[in-house]
């Protein structure tokens, strides 16, 4: 944020208020006047330059002020009595801003200071709190008057120190001042005991420290090892240095230490860098080793080696997490007779079997080796002491062998993510293993409890397991807690069984705090299984069977009904001779009609069927605009033409044809126009300019024998059935209408109209009419 001033539009309810970050150079007294009920105020990191107490008078339940972080160069007091937090660190003033008015804070139990010279008188005037934490936060240190920090009364002191300045002052009067104090940055280019002269600097009397804690050191080795020799000394029992960077020549070693009187118990050193790599190591190791105190950590430190001394100590807890030790170190006898916890993470350990020799002689409860590149590939057993009882061997390459290296009387075992494919049946029994973890591995079943009677919390969540054995859930009654997540599971027997089990009223829950996925079954992928309910047909797979072929018979018997019921084939049979005929019109060029078309549609029907051409056909075809050109036959004739060529020269000068077949049109003598018609484009050319409509059903045996190609096209069904349901009829009209939709060529003349009026016997029976509508 870049806020300039304080905001104006802050509600009178704001009890906390933060504008770290910000610009504010000034504050004015009215900034805060209408947040009477503001608690907490943070003002860090800005640009204040004056700061006036008195500006938060009208605040009285104010609690929390933070004004670190500013370019402060004077402070006006104002007695803030309810005050417990007040942080004035990292300023530019030349002293402590200590006055009268800040001893009547009686309340305060976090304070923050900073000025670049710190004497006696500073702190005299609230030497009689009882402070929980003092601050000193310096950006510059140009002097320090010995015994100014022993006069505070605090439990914690935390002391930031600017670059290259001389601690050795800060660290005597430190530790005598407060029960945990913490010291951050110090740097040094010479050793600050050179102004001192001799060794007698490194007693203290009168200390209070327990807890030491030095945070962002860069110093000599040489430094280093005084430091430790002058808290050794001291009533520090924890002592932790963390982020520490060390080099130079090393010209005093563990030879020269003087390892008693002391009360240290803890010794940790953290994220440790050397700025060269000639250290010796028996000089720095053996340092430490030889301490012979309780607990001793060096973690991510590089260390690729650790000496012990060839007599017993008294270690309890080891931790040489983050290095890359070796199996170099357990190659020779090490006395650790009361070691407890060993911690080996994330090292370069590559055999399980070796670490066996060293551990039976200690009295190890509790061993991590996790994050290496451990392995049991020989078939020994291994002979772990009885102690035992926690193992974490996650993250290594473990194979199905490391069962034969494992203590008998482990509790807790981690075996994430390694190479584990099964359990084998001949195992030790581990009767009192607790809690057993194979996460990430590729165990394609889950394991029985006949070896793990006492088994309570077993996690395979991310592994390869496809069904759950029956073994395991008659086997495994006492488990509470069960990880099964992100498994392929597939079928429903199992997931049953599975569900059953997290209905146990022994068992506290069922697959974990995350929900248990599996590929299949489709439907369950996702819901946790306590909540899943699975009926008794996904366990059958021959009820399954039955049920399928039930509802295929069911719904087979629904088809058939409907389609008998609706006369559906019909629908079809329409729908798909709509679309054939749509098709073969929207392909019909202009090439095509060539030939002296005139008309639309030429009808032929039988004498008997003419009302229904009259009252049916017609009227469905033709459109209001008179578009429709239709040629029609009754019984007239033209006695200047015979029939033959009239009906002829129609079909000719007609898009298509339509006949209507019924078994009176079968009866008459028009089908022996057939072989006329051979000469015609109409059978010649192609069948899509004929169109048969099947007024009434025709019996193959009706149609006479000398009438082949008629019998053939009836065998085809190549027409269009007239349906005698009325509902059926749009359809029907509509497929006709689209097999006659075409744009003909640009025809000339008069409308005229033609009838035959000399009936031969041939054709009694059966006329032809030939109308011409809207002709121009």
């Amino acid at each position: 944020m870049s806020l300039r001033k304080v905001p104006e539009d802050l509600t009178p309810i704001t009890t906390t208020l933060d504008l770290s970050y910000n610009l504010l150079s000034q504050l004015q007294h009215s900034d805060f006047h209408s947040i009477s009920k503001l608690k907490v105020l943070i003002l860090c990191h800005n640009r204040i330059q004056e700061l006036d107490i008195k500006t938060l008078e009208f605040n009285k339940e104010l609690r929390y002020l933070d004004v670190s972080n500013n370019r402060l160069k004077s402070v006006a007091w104002f007695s803030l009595a309810g005050l417990r937090h007040l942080d004035l660190s990292f300023k530019d003033l030349d002293t402590v801003p200590i006055c009268v008015e800040t001893g009547n804070m009686s309340h305060l139990e976090t304070l923050g200071l900073s000025g670049a010279k710190i004497q006696k008188s500073d702190f005299q005037k609230i030497a009689h709190f009882h402070l929980n934490t003092v601050f000193l936060g310096l950006r510059t240190l140009s002097h320090y008057e010995e015994g100014s920090l022993p006069i505070l009364n605090t439990t914690k002191l935390h002391i930031v120190l600017p670059v290259d300045t001389n601690f050795w002052v800060l660290l005597h009067d430190g530790i005598k001042t407060s029960k945990i104090l913490k010291v951050t940055y110090i740097n040094l280019p010479k050793s600050p005991f050179t102004s001192y002269g001799s060794q007698q600097n490194l007693i203290l009397e009168n200390a209070k420290t327990s807890i030491l804690l030095l945070n962002k050191v860069d110093l000599s080795w040489d430094d280093l090892f005084l430091i430790f020799q002058l808290v050794w000394h001291t009533s520090v029992e924890y002592f932790q240095i963390q982020h520490v960077t060390f080099g130079g020549k090393v010209y005093l070693d563990h030879n020269s230490f003087d390892y008693s009187n002391t009360v240290m118990r803890t010794i940790k050193l953290e994220h440790v860098h050397f700025r060269i790599f000639n250290i010796p190591q028996e000089s720095v190791y053996l340092l430490f080793t030889k301490m012979d105190i309780e607990n001793l950590t060096i973690s991510d430190a590089q260390m690729p080696h650790m000496l012990f001394p060839m007599y017993p100590t008294r270690f309890q807890y080891l931790n040489f997490a983050n290095n890359i030790l070796t199996d170099d170190v357990f190659k020779k006898s090490i006395q650790l007779p009361h070691l407890k916890t060993l911690i080996l993470k994330d090292n370069k350990l590559e055999t399980l079997y070796l670490m066996n020799y060293f551990a039976s002689n200690t009295s190890l409860r509790h061993l991590d080796q996790s994050e290496n590149l451990l392995q049991h590939e020989n078939d020994e057993n291994c002979l772990w002491p009885e102690t035992l009882v926690t193992k974490n061997l996650s993250f290594n390459k473990f194979a199905d062998s490391v069962f034969r290296c494992l203590p008998r009387n482990i509790q807790i075992l981690d075996l994430k993510s390694n190479k584990i494919q099964t359990v084998p049946k001949e195992i030790t029994h581990l009767t009192f293993l607790r809690e057993l973890n194979f996460a990430l591995n590729f165990l394609t079943g889950l394991p029985g409890c006949s070896h793990f009677k006492k088994l309570l919390i077993l996690d395979v969540e991310m592994n390869l397991i496809l069904s759950l054995s029956l073994d395991f859930f008659q086997s495994c009654q006492e488990v509470k807690t069960l990880k099964e997540g992100k498994n392929p599971f597939r079928g429903h027997w199992e997931l049953k069984n599975f569900i059953q089990l997290g209905k146990n009223p022994k068992a506290r829950r069922v697959g974990g705090s995350n929900p248990n996925i599996g590929k299949t079954p489709s439907n369950l992928r996702g819901p946790q299984l306590k909540g899943v309910h699975l009926p008794k047909i996904s366990c059958n797979t021959g009820l399954q069977i039955v049920t399928i072929v039930v509802i295929m018979l069911v719904l087979g018997m629904a088809v058939a009904f409907c389609c008998l019921h609706f006369d559906l084939p019909w629908y079809l049979r329409m729908l798909c001779q709509w679309t054939q005929t749509w098709l073969r019109v929207r392909k019909t060029t202009q090439e095509q009609l060539k030939r002296s078309v005139q008309f639309h549609v030429f009808i032929s029907y039988s004498e008997h069927d003419s009302a229904w051409e009259k009252y049916e056909l017609i009227p469905s075809q033709e459109k209001e605009d008179g578009s429709v050109q239709i040629c029609l036959h009754e019984g007239n004739s033209d006695p200047g033409q015979s029939k033959t060529e009239d009906t002829k020269n129609c079909i000719e000068k007609s898009y298509k044809s339509i006949f209507v077949l019924s078994p009176s049109f079968v009866q008459t003598e028009w089908c022996h126009y057939e072989p006329y018609f051979a000469h015609c484009s109409l059978f010649h050319e192609s069948l899509d300019y004929k169109i048969l409509i099947l007024l009434e059903p025709i019996p193959l045996y009706c149609i006479p024998t000398r009438y082949p190609k008629q019998k053939a096209l009836m065998e085809k069904k190549a027409y269009l059935e007239w349906p005698q349901d009325r509902r059926k009829c749009g359809l029907f009209w509509a497929n006709l209408r689209a097999a006659l939709h075409v744009n003909l060529l640009d025809t000339t003349g008069t409308c005229e109209l033609q009838t035959f009026t000399e009936l031969n016997e041939v054709f009694r029976g059966s006329a032809v009419l030939l109308i011409r509508k809207n002709c121009l």
